[in-house]
């Protein structure tokens, strides 16, 4: 039964976090980030918490009238303030139960994972109880009714035994000690809970407590605007012990459980809170396992560029991401959830169980030549992996550049191409058929290849195709301008050319062209002589954008051949070369691919078809090295054009 509602978790969180990523991308889909979420949520709460504490009232007749000025002579600061606090605890709940909900369904809460559950459910546990002690300040009728029903339900309890009830017989009986104790409780308590919230993530490598900028903007715009067309007001009048309070609106992400205690026994009640949290806080040793003798690390081994290495322990259930950055290893990552693909090896030796991921982070292409994702692939013994750029360092803060768009030259209808300018005196040491992240103002990224090859000159040649709807390219053709500044990280990425004696074959859609052009650039620059053969697809004759550079490379150098392919040419075109799909044409030339390399950048929907198809007409799995990218979401996959 748990396994059924695992996976349908699963499935849901898989499509809805697919949905996010196609429509913001994997840097900000906001199911990669809910941990961080909460944080800033808490600093939300406990600062707009603040300002309302500096005009509150705490004796138990100024309480009332206090909120009351606070929410309607000062609303647009106090009112928003009051708002702003009530819209932000219900978020905090909300990601909190997404958050446990998420490790859940993909079963992270086993093994070395058991003090983070735990303390999760603690923290859960106490933010209901903070938020429950907030409504009993503003003293209205909802507060006399959560006063009320909150004690007469710990009043149940042996140990108190009536006496709590006592206090709330007549309006006399509740004082301004007893209102200065709820104080302080609501002060007191989030100090604990923040306590428990950074001992809660110390087992947690890396751990983020921020979420990026472009989240905190728009959870604090939507805040603000919740609170100017729904503002937060007091309900029935001030509280009179008097009457009973018959009819109240509820906030149902802190207080759900409250017609139960009206409705259920009070013991029935307790059964239910105290069994859930005991049955939550063993999941981590259920279903129980006697097992003896059994190895609970396994070695991993990882290999990188130059002869680096590196050896760490993974505990049983942990990834491989997570014990590399726990021993300080500088791995490629990103989301660390499967959406965005920069994690990811060859496993050489050993097998690893592969969690749940989106495929657009690993093609089943890609997964067919052993490729896994570090943050998803869990050891199930000792494992021998193989990453792309990994030089043995430990992890350091990424380096952002700065250069100057120096020139923007429009190669086709929807490309252009941009040169960067470095600052004087400042170089760049990139490898063939890398790529830099372009950052936005609010911390989005674009990754684009490098065009040139490396040590040509102090400027970047980037081919920037325009994407319908795309905020940085539709930036790039309508107002972008020479004299610009952009800032960037990188280089970054594994897609170079291999030393060896095959003949290389390239395929190169759209403008996968860049990185190739890179490539094929400084091969000819360093004096490689082996044989190369590129297959560049478009849609369009007028997309072949430079063609004619191509054609000189031709005529140059004795080794190197353009096949171009064109698929959607119609008789005004008048294109009288190759037509079909690009991966095709090399296909029909080469019945037997064995003994070749292939180097493919196109469409995640190009690697996935054309992998396979090289594999099965003769292409060694160690042969064919891919670059995919999606043109619709930032920051997917290693290269963005």
């Amino acid at each position: 039964m748990i396994k059924l509602f695992q996976n349908l978790l699963q499935w849901l969180f898989l499509k809805a976090e697919g949905l996010f990523n196609a429509a913001f991308g994997d840097r900000i889909n906001p199911f990669y980030h809910l941990g961080a979420i909460t944080f800033f949520l808490f600093w939300i709460v406990g600062a707009s918490g603040l300002y309302l504490y500096v005009f509150f009232e705490t004796g138990i007749a100024e309480a009332y009238s206090s909120v009351i000025a606070l929410t309607n002579n000062q609303w647009w600061a106090g009112g928003i303030m009051r708002s702003v606090h009530r819209y932000a605890s219900d978020a905090m709940v909300l990601t909190m139960v997404l958050h446990m909900l998420r490790y859940f369904a993909f079963n992270l809460y086993h093994g070395f994972r058991w003090f983070s559950w735990v303390t999760g459910v603690m923290l859960i546990w106490m933010v209901y109880a903070s938020g429950i002690n907030g409504y009993m300040l503003p003293w209205d009728q909802l507060a006399q009714y959560v006063t009320v029903t909150s004690f007469e339900w710990l009043d149940w309890l042996p140990i108190f035994n009536g006496t709590l009830m006592r206090n709330f017989l007549y309006s006399d009986h509740v004082g301004d000690r007893f209102f200065t104790l709820l104080s302080f409780m609501h002060l007191g308590i989030p100090l604990v809970l923040l306590m428990i919230m950074w001992i809660h993530v110390q087992r947690v490598p890396k751990a983020r407590t921020t979420p990026p900028r472009p989240i905190v903007i728009g959870m604090l715009l939507t805040f603000l605007v919740l609170s100017l067309v729904a503002p937060v007001h007091s309900q029935g009048g001030v509280s009179n012990l008097a009457q009973a309070v018959t009819q109240v609106e509820l906030d149902w992400f802190y207080l759900a459980v409250f017609p139960l205690i009206t409705d259920w026994p009070m013991g029935r009640v307790w059964a239910l809170v105290v069994g859930a949290s005991v049955l939550l806080s063993l999941l981590p040793w259920w279903p129980p396992q006697f097992r003896r003798g059994d190895k609970r690390t396994h070695q991993v081994v990882v290999h990188g560029t130059d002869g680096a290495s590196a050896e760490f322990k993974v505990r049983e259930g942990e990834t491989i991401l997570d014990a590399g950055l726990r021993q300080g290893l500088a791995l490629p990552y990103e989301c660390r959830n499967g959406g965005c693909g920069l994690c990811i090896c060859s496993v050489e030796q050993g097998s690893i169980e592969q969690r749940p991921y989106q495929r657009s982070a690993l093609p089943d292409a890609q997964k067919a030549q052993g490729k896994a994702l570090m943050c998803c692939a869990v050891p199930k013994g000792d494992v021998v992996i193989d990453v792309e750029g990994f030089t043995g360092a430990e992890h350091q803060e990424a380096t952002v550049h700065t250069a100057t768009v120096a020139q923007m030259e429009r190669l086709a209808e929807d490309v252009m191409r941009v040169l960067l300018q470095l600052p004087e005196g400042k170089t760049l040491d990139f490898s063939a058929g890398q790529y830099i992240d372009i950052l936005l103002d609010d911390g989005q990224r674009r990754a684009f290849s490098f065009a040139n090859r490396p040590g040509e000159s102090r400027q970047i040649e980037l081919h920037v195709r325009l994407v319908p709807g795309g905020r940085f390219t539709t930036h790039v053709f309508q107002g972008m301008k020479v004299g610009d500044t952009l800032r960037f990280e990188g280089p970054r990425g594994s897609f170079t050319l291999r030393e060896s004696q095959h003949p290389i074959l390239f395929i190169a859609g759209a403008t996968g062209f860049a990185p190739i052009k890179s490539i094929v650039e400084d091969a000819f620059a360093r004096g490689v002589q082996r044989p190369m053969r590129l297959y560049w697809g478009t849609r369009k004759p007028q997309d072949l954008y430079m063609l004619e550079r191509c054609e000189q490379w031709q005529r140059e150098h004795a080794n190197f051949t353009v096949v171009p392919v064109v698929s959607d040419a119609s008789e005004g075109d008048a294109w009288t070369g190759r037509t079909g799909l690009v991966h095709e044409a090399m296909l029909a030339d080469f019945a037997d691919l064995s003994g070749h390399e292939v180097y493919l950048c196109g469409s995640v929907k190009m690697v996935e078809t054309a992998v396979p198809a090289f594999i099965a007409q003769g292409l060694d799995e160690n042969s064919c090295f891919s670059d995919a990218f999606l043109m619709a979401a930032p920051a997917q996959t290693p290269a963005q054009h």
